[in-house]
């Protein structure tokens, strides 16, 4: 019988240190996010822009989801080919 193989952390603690800091500034409402400084009131952006921050500092963070450019890239093709 196999043992069973270990599951990695995708995040680092510093990932999670950084993500724990920004909740707290998104409930105490002075999370602002972009150029226009627009406070942050949903708490996927706020995740979204605390593992941005984390990647920006070194910290272990899987890279961002090809999903989307994957999708865009297919509809562009689609209305070329239209």
């Amino acid at each position: 019988m196999a043992a069973k193989k270990r599951a990695k952390k995708k995040y680092g603690a510093a990932a999670s240190k950084t993500v724990k800091k920004v909740m707290h500034a998104r409930k105490r409402g002075t999370l602002k996010s972009g150029r226009a400084k627009k406070k942050v009131k949903s708490q996927k952006q706020a995740i979204a822009i605390a593992l941005s921050e984390a990647r920006a500092a070194g910290a272990k963070v899987p890279k961002k989801s090809s999903r989307r450019t994957k999708s865009s890239a297919r509809t562009k093709r689609s209305r070329k080919n239209a």
